[in-house]
């Protein structure tokens, strides 16, 4: 599947993992099951969790934990595949 169309597929998705102030690491294993059940996971960044850093720094580094693709960032919202 090309990456236009896991955007276009993610376009509806509902988030179903949030980081928050306990960062990436407190998620790591959800995402990694919700990503063996589904083909994309779309994750939201509450301000806790970005601290002094940005949305795209925290989704590469959650995508590189569970050894994901990183679909998209927009606003504080990612896509992993």
């Amino acid at each position: 599947m090309s990456d236009q169309q896991l955007r276009k597929d993610a376009h509806d998705l509902d988030v179903t993992v949030w980081v928050g102030k306990h960062g990436v690491d407190a998620v790591v294993d959800e995402l990694a099951d919700q990503l063996d059940d589904r083909t994309l996971v779309k994750v939201k960044f509450l301000r806790a969790a970005r601290g002094g850093t940005t949305t795209d720094e925290l989704a590469s580094e959650l995508a590189d934990a569970v050894d994901a693709d990183l679909i998209e960032t927009r606003g504080n919202t990612a896509v992993l595949h």
